[in-house]
């Protein structure tokens, strides 16, 4: 059951657990929730060689920091596990975690696939210069517009999600053989029916979803017949896609078991012996430091024996694996900064958690649900500490919140924070490298922040920050206005946009 926006006790429903009980370090880093390269230095959080506080000095808040040695790092640890030398697999980024030009480009330079999960996806990755043959087109309503684009592009792969899809794109692909180019390459998505332990809206392997072509319904097995009869498709695999925020491989396995005998359909049905077989994603990450994911090796060898021994008890070949990490890749890397502006102790009532302490502050912090929406959508749990400091005063039960006209603009629901923590400290909140800034949005008409990488020290602003005469030049009404500058409650940094600091 979802919560009620306004909080459990105007909902009626059980009221929440407190945030247990309060660490010995408020100011500790745990290191699988932080970036690599975090560390304090005097009390005050470091990334990647660069204080916090100067970050937010030259860059405003809020402010994601993305570690780019971490982020390269984490995608060479995959390409490194399914590189083995007795695995035959490729590595695609899941690019809706967090995508721009720059991180395109690492991804390139660094040998990886990308996955696309719209046109606009494909047309960034395409304007960075990613090599198109190592791209694949997902989703779930393609139009013609973005398939005709895929196909001009000359992509690895369109993975196909429906019969209306195979009949949009044939035409396109028929015109593309009668100017004598090749066949398009294509994987059909099956939904195998396995329910991932994992959030509702972000399990999509079971039968009732938007997602691929039902395994139990036949027709995933309809529609690879149906590609291969067609010879401007070239059917070269299968897909499957079980969900997000994993932290085992038991459902990978389990699909892997369904989709490889779904290959050996294909092959009795049509004598084709299909030659990859794409596993997808969804690996999670640590968010709070209770949390376990499985390691990217322990992934590539349990996947790796396990579509050997069904392919052997089919007696079909193995075929070449591929797998689609992206918040695994994106999201430990990088740290959202927020300054604090408001505290309000808030009683909390005979109605409150038993054991729980009578107060709890609500910290107000200059972004919320328009920079990170997942704890409103997902009941999101994130890590977040004191930045700017450490602090020896006891702790406090706290709550970040963001500055939306909403009750449920909740960035952190439970936490221990200093109980002197203050407006003007900075807060950050760890692992948000994957869907934050992905999903940032105007609403209350706040604007995005920028994405600062660093490396060694240097900080490069790879995503500058939304100036609200961006947002006027979208009005039709305000397109010709001069917008306030800077805007209100949005910083302007140090260095235009761009420049290196």
């Amino acid at each position: 059951m979802r919560a009620h926006p306004a909080g459990p006790l105007h909902g009626g429903f059980t009221p929440p657990t407190a945030a247990g009980t309060p660490p010995a370090d408020l100011g500790a880093l745990d290191r699988h929730v932080w970036p690599r390269s975090a560390e304090r230095v005097d009390g005050e959080l470091h990334l990647a060689g660069r204080p916090v506080t100067e970050l937010a000095r030259v860059h405003g808040t809020p402010l994601f920091v993305l570690d780019e040695a971490d982020f390269r790092g984490r995608a060479a640890d995959f390409a490194a596990a399914f590189g083995h030398p007795e695995m035959d697999a490729d590595v695609h980024y899941a690019s809706k975690a967090f995508l721009c030009g720059q991180v395109a480009r690492w991804l390139a330079e660094d040998g990886l696939h990308l996955d696309a999960c719209s046109g606009n996806e494909l047309a960034v990755a395409l304007a960075a210069g990613f090599p198109a043959g190592r791209i694949a087109l997902h989703g779930n309503n393609k139009s013609l517009v973005e398939l005709q684009l895929a196909v001009d592009a000359g992509i690895g792969h369109v993975v196909l999600d429906s019969f209306d899809e195979i009949e949009r794109l044939v035409p396109l692909a028929a015109a593309r053989v009668a100017a004598g180019g090749a066949p398009v390459p294509v994987l059909v998505r099956a939904t195998v029916g396995i329910e991932a332990h994992t959030h509702e809206f972000i399990a999509t392997a079971h039968e009732d979803q938007k997602f691929g072509f039902s395994l139990a319904t036949g027709d995933a097995l309809t529609a690879a017949v149906r590609v291969i009869r067609e010879p401007a498709l070239r059917l070269t695999g299968l897909h499957s896609h079980i969900g997000s925020q994993i932290f085992d491989t038991a459902g990978f396995e389990a699909a892997a078991h369904r989709v490889v005998g779904l290959m050996g359909q294909v092959s009795q049905a049509t004598g084709q012996v299909l030659e990859e077989l794409n596993l997808g994603g969804g690996f999670g990450i640590a968010y709070l430091a209770e949390d376990d994911p499985v390691g990217p090796a322990d992934v590539a060898r349990r996947l790796r024996a396990v579509v050997a021994a069904e392919c052997a008890a089919l007696d079909l070949p193995v075929p070449r694996l591929a797998v689609e990490p992206g918040r695994a890749i994106a999201g430990p890397g990088t740290v959202t900064l927020y300054e604090i502006g408001t505290i309000k102790p808030v009683r909390l009532g005979a109605g409150g958690t038993p054991g729980a302490p009578p107060v709890r502050n609500y910290v107000s912090v200059d972004g919320g649900m328009s920079d990170n929406i997942r704890t409103a959508l997902y009941d999101a749990a994130y890590t977040c500490v004191l930045a700017n400091r450490v602090s020896a005063a006891p702790p406090a039960l706290c709550r970040v919140v963001g500055k939306h006209c909403e009750s449920g603009d909740v960035l952190v629901r439970d936490l221990w924070l200093p109980s002197d923590v203050q407006p003007g400290d900075l807060l950050a909140v760890a692992a948000t490298g994957a869907y934050c800034w992905s999903m940032a949005s105007n609403y209350n008409y706040l604007l995005k922040p920028p994405v600062v990488a660093v490396r060694d020290g240097v900080a490069t602003e790879v995503v500058r920050r939304q100036t609200l005469s961006d947002v006027f030049a979208l009005d039709a009404v305000l397109a010709d206005v001069p917008a306030p500058s800077p805007a209100v409650d949005q910083p302007a940094p140090e260095h235009p946009a761009g420049v290196t600091s």
